[in-house]
């Protein structure tokens, strides 16, 4: 199998916060490019490859969707040099203090650090307490009058730590919500190389998933894909995370069952990763799932919509984590899956 690995680092490296994904996408065309037969963006930027299936004359589409887009920081005021942030999407302002990041000024990128003011100059009832965001501050070590020429407020500021290799094929960065779902699309896209497919295929990295759900709604209505499939990160197990809403890392990935999700695809998808030996585990959501699979659904007349997940380790920080196997197995159940698409495939959905 392809090593997806040196991809999805790439994609750690350049930014695209929820937004301003531009950078991001450039990088995802490169690499899919030679995967789909026509690519382009959408009015509001998100990319959209069509691999045209085998059938003939209208055949349906199905369309596999990932977000591309990053939470990060902007800045929301400057004092003596200092630059104060705010969260684009949601951030835990607990890992926050001391993390190394980049600011986006102007064409410039100025490195930078978050830091927090002494206990002494903060307000008595948040001294002791997890420091909220709007006391933090980003250094860049540039003296006051360059601050003030280089930045500006609404400057976008992103994490810029490096990925970092565990043991285990376990990779821990900033940014794999969901760049490690990008990265498993592209092995779906390079699986289907190998494989024949009825269905015409629309591979999406979407916008703003963090922010507003805008690249999966206008996708969808755009496409009109007769079924949909999200990929996205789900809870994985770790300290003070052990109840029925994580799973193990590396042990298998997610089927998603919830008001989102079609019995009929999410039995197909079951069905299909056994007979694959696929290890697979189901996650279960009550409600609206967070994810791009809730636009998808509800756009026009309403879509058909499945998510596959993979476990993802303190997510919304610039530490998280998972399995490159998971990926790899959403990545080849997503190929499987389109490839046992036959021609009448819509005319067996039913509501179960």
């Amino acid at each position: 199998m392809t090593d997806i690995l040196p991809f999805l680092k790439s994609l750690i490296s350049v930014s695209g916060i929820s937004g301003h994904e531009t950078p991001v996408a450039k990088r995802i065309e490169e690499k899919w490019r030679p995967l789909v037969d026509e690519i382009g963006l959408s009015r509001v930027g998100s990319l959209q490859g069509l691999k045209k299936g085998s059938g003939k004359g209208k055949r349906p589409a199905v369309m596999v969707a990932a977000h591309m887009d990053a939470i990060g920081m902007m800045v929301a005021k400057i004092v003596d040099g200092f630059l104060h942030i705010t969260n684009v999407g949601g951030i835990d302002a607990r890992v926050l203090p001391g993390a190394p990041v980049i600011v986006h000024a102007n064409g410039e990128e100025l490195p930078g650090v978050i830091a927090m003011p002494p206990a002494k100059l903060l307000p008595e009832s948040e001294s002791s307490e997890v420091i909220p965001i709007k006391h933090l501050l980003v250094d860049t070590g540039l003296p006051a009058y360059q601050v003030k020429k280089k930045v500006r407020v609404g400057d976008l500021v992103s994490f810029a730590n490096e990925a970092m290799e565990l043991a285990g094929e376990v990779i821990s960065g900033h940014t794999l919500d969901n760049r490690a779902s990008i990265a498993a699309l592209t092995v779906c896209l390079q699986e289907l190389q190998g494989k024949s497919h009825v269905w015409d295929v629309w591979a999406v990295a979407t916008v703003q998933e963090e922010t507003s759900y805008l690249g999966a709604y206008t996708s969808a209505f755009q496409l009109r894909p007769d079924i949909a499939v999200a990929v996205d990160g789900t809870f994985a197990k770790g300290p003070g995370a052990n109840g029925w809403q994580t799973h193990p890392m590396g042990k298998g990935i997610g089927i998603c069952m919830g008001p989102n999700m079609h019995p009929f695809l999410h039995k197909r998808l079951t069905e299909l990763a056994d007979k694959m030996e696929i290890p697979w585990f189901l996650d279960v959501t009550p409600r609206h799932s967070g994810t791009d699979a809730y636009p998808m659904q509800v756009t026009r007349e309403g879509i058909p919509t499945a998510l596959v997940e993979f476990p993802l380790r303190y997510m919304h920080t610039p530490v998280e984590m998972v399995s490159v196997k998971d990926l790899q197995r959403a990545g080849r159940l997503l190929a499987g899956f389109i490839a046992s698409l036959e021609e009448n495939f819509l005319e067996k959905i039913v509501w179960e």
